[in-house]
């Protein structure tokens, strides 16, 4: 896929980041990770994110990245476009971005590199190095210690042709602003904020419609109705999916850091496509938690 045509890709329509299949001794799962693809394909996404953040992308070892990428890959062709997480140290970044074109990804999302604070100068160097290693398009993702600023960005899309997208994952209604007045249609934009449904109708406003659903993971049904109701401002539909769903869903979420992947692997092991536990350091709900959720999602009625 052209770099233009990944930004057109992701220019309209619900990503989702299925979650990473693990046995229960914690090894990637590829049998089980093809039948959750082959599950979750037909129901509408643009695209799914491979080995992403809900993919647990930082857990995954050197060696399991590309077979990750390539049952992606082979599973969804002809079916719905891969694009896969990227990130880590640079030179990390770049391995993988390679192998993701070598398995035939449609693009990569550049994660953050993790850890050490970096000045703009830095930050730049490294998003330019992984755009310049593939020739396929890459999205850069705004989170953690990520912070790109307009003029940054503005200056690697001069020098970047292949960087298509920009994923936001802070929340910075003022710089995400200043970013989409700066760059205008460059870029592709997507919300990329965890129970990212939350700010959907916020983001669209401000020029970006498009974000990536991690409850699409366990209720693809509610995720696409709640997505083309934020689609046709249907705030009749969004406010009772946000009262009776997603509030209650965040008051569980936010029982404990790093539940955000957590409550996702917990939800589809609910609806019967389990996924295995999270890796350390991430940990899995609690019993009244995972109780708690199960009702939650009982009370939408089959997916």
């Amino acid at each position: 896929m052209h770099p233009s045509e990944l930004k057109s890709t992701v220019s309209s329509g619900l990503l989702s980041f299925p979650v990473t299949d693990f046995d229960d001794q914690g090894n990637f799962d590829a049998a089980s990770y093809s039948r959750r693809l082959e599950w979750l394909a037909p129901y509408g996404a643009t695209a799914l994110f491979a080995a992403g953040g809900t993919g647990e992308f930082f857990s995954l070892t050197g060696s399991e990245y590309p077979q990750i990428i390539q049952r992606a890959v082979d599973t969804c062709k002809g079916k719905v476009p891969i694009i896969a997480g990227a990130g880590g140290p640079t030179r990390f970044a770049i391995e993988c971005a390679q192998q993701a074109e070598k398995a035939g990804a449609h693009g990569v999302l550049l994660l953050p590199h993790y850890l050490t604070e970096a000045c703009q100068e830095g930050l730049a160097a490294h998003v330019e190095a992984v755009c310049k290693s593939v020739q396929f398009g890459v999205i850069v993702y705004n989170r953690g210690m990520c912070r790109l600023l307009p003029a940054t960005l503005a200056g690697l899309a001069e020098r970047c042709p292949n960087l298509v997208g920009f994923k936001d994952g802070i929340g910075d209604i003022e710089l995400m602003s200043s970013i989409y007045q700066t760059m205008g249609d460059r870029f592709a934009y997507l919300g990329g904020l965890p129970t990212a449904e939350v700010y959907a109708a916020a983001y669209k406003a401000l020029g970006t419609p498009v974000y990536s659903s991690a409850v699409f993971n366990f209720i693809p049904k509610t995720a696409m109705d709640f997505y083309h109701a934020v689609a046709k401002d249907d705030h009749a539909t969004q406010h009772r999916l946000l009262r009776s769903f997603f509030m209650p869903y965040l008051d569980i979420r936010n029982k404990s850091q790093g539940y955000a992947v957590s409550i996702v692997k917990a939800g589809a092991r609910i609806v019967g496509h389990g996924a295995g536990p999270v890796r350390p350091p991430l940990t899995d709900l609690k019993p009244a938690e995972y109780e708690a959720l199960e009702a939650l999602i009982h009370s939408l009625g089959p997916q």
